[in-house]
């Protein structure tokens, strides 16, 4: 079978080694290529973005450079999944050959996400601290180190702040189908899920895996096994020229 490559956006907080269980677990079809947004990871003496629009258009100069024609899908999860979806719109706005599929998790609808009032990047360290713990981001006895909080809560407080000042613009739906996998605990509505229908012409697989916000760390090997499955059962053509 053709190698397809699967970019890999990660979440608030993290970098491109947040994905190296997808990695480990991907099989021989699958090129796993995973990013890093300013600020962290490789990259961290780089200033945050400070918009939504500012890291698109940074992840659209990585595509750029790392797209080679193969076919290719799109994952994300959380903050990686709105950002994964508005980096498919641009790439198609600059005449671009569409990913074959997304698969987004842990994340409603990207209308939904503006109707969030929450202003968490806002909080001082002790909230900004609690919400992070209920998010399940880390482990409470990470939390309770103090150097540990000093390196990540600034890449926490810049990712939450871009998504809680992202403000949703209506557009033309894409024509990609899309996979969505949420945890069964987390806190996110069915309906506002089920949004993600409104975002493309395709068909839109919702599925439940057991677990809070970061249960994809529990399921690495089924996560990839459902991108697998899908990738491995549709025709794709290999991109020419």
């Amino acid at each position: 079978m053709q190698k397809i490559d699967l970019f890999c956006l990660p979440f608030g907080g993290g970098n491109k080694h947040s994905y190296r269980r997808y990695i480990e677990n991907a099989p021989p079809f699958l090129n796993v290529v995973t990013f890093d947004y300013p600020g962290r990871g490789a990259r961290i003496g780089e200033p945050f973005a400070q918009d939504i629009d500012m890291l698109v258009s940074d992840l659209y100069r990585q595509f750029e450079t790392l797209f080679n024609r193969k076919a290719y899908a799109i994952y994300g999860h959380s903050m990686g999944a709105l950002l994964g979806y508005l980096l498919t719109k641009k790439i198609i706005e600059r005449g671009h050959v569409s990913p074959a599929h997304l698969f987004f998790t842990g994340t409603t609808g990207p209308s939904a996400v503006s109707r969030r009032g929450k202003k968490r990047h806002l909080l001082g360290r002790k909230e900004f601290i609690e919400e992070v713990m209920n998010l399940d981001e880390f482990e409470n006895q990470a939390l309770e180190n103090e150097e540990f909080v000093n390196y990540f809560e600034p890449i926490l407080r810049a990712d939450f702040r871009i998504i809680e000042n992202y403000v949703y613009k209506e557009s033309d739906p894409l024509d990609i189908p899309l996979t969505v996998i949420t945890g069964t605990q987390e806190d996110l509505e069915p309906e506002e899920i089920r949004l993600w229908k409104k975002e493309t012409k395709c068909a839109v697989k919702f599925m439940q895996l057991p677990g809070k916000h970061f249960f994809i760390f529990h399921y690495s090997r089924d996560i990839m096994r459902i991108i697998s499955n899908e990738l491995s059962t549709k025709h794709i053509p290999y991109y020419h020229g």
